[in-house]
């Protein structure tokens, strides 16, 4: 567990379980939840083998309440910098409610070509 620091100067909480050299798998949860929302899915995963995932959205659970930057623009960027930190690559990338409209805006201005998303869930998605 770690945090970063967005370029706009929100703090984002994440947790990175698993080995370091497996496929990862990042869970963004949905409004108003947090990251520990997807523990039961990490924890069945972990013990799969995937090093997994998961972050706080701005606003959410141990990040940081900035006064703006509650878009998906925003959203999408802070999950790149997680991804970025801890360099994240051939990543699943799944996302429910809010989170899945944070995943579709993720790998559209982010994914590639960096060979960071192998695959996309959205389950009942809000994408943009």
């Amino acid at each position: 567990m770690g945090t970063i620091t967005t370029k706009d100067g929100v703090e984002i909480f994440y947790k990175d379980w698993g080995p370091k050299d497996a496929q990862p798998i990042h869970f963004h949860h949905g409004w108003p939840l947090s990251a520990d929302d997807w523990d039961n899915q990490m924890l069945f995963f972990l013990h799969k083998g995937y090093r997994v995932v998961a972050h706080d959205r701005r606003g959410h659970g141990r990040s940081s309440q900035g006064d703006s930057g509650h878009d998906m623009d925003h959203y999408a960027a802070d999950a790149s910098a997680v991804v970025e930190h801890l360099d994240l690559k051939n990543s699943v990338h799944i996302g429910h409610s809010t989170g899945g409209g944070q995943v579709a805006r993720y790998v559209a201005k982010f994914g590639e070509p960096q060979g960071r998303v192998a695959k996309a869930v959205l389950m009942s998605a809000v994408p943009p």
